[in-house]
């Protein structure tokens, strides 16, 4: 089931307020399968939102529409280990 995490509007003001920090996204690429990394959240537009990895050897998708986050097929949380060291 597909769970809602609030309206458009909302998401964006969370994803804005992350803009410029280290943060760790979880991709739920179904199946079961997940994926992991770190990064900086480089972008926020209109209509989606950019992640640059912090591992340049990454080669995954980095950007992202709130419609994904809102469903729960992708998941932005800051990450205070990086931000400490």
């Amino acid at each position: 089931m597909i769970k809602s995490l609030g309206s458009v509007l909302e998401v964006k003001e969370k994803i804005k307020s992350l803009y410029e920090k280290q943060v760790e996204v979880t991709l739920n690429l179904g199946r079961n399968k997940f994926i992991s990394f770190c990064g900086k959240l480089s972008g926020v537009y209109p209509a989606l939102f950019t992640v640059e990895p912090i591992d340049k050897s990454f080669k995954g998708k980095t950007s992202y529409s709130y419609a994904e986050y809102m469903c729960g097929k992708v998941k932005v949380k800051e990450d205070k280990q990086l931000k400490a060291t």
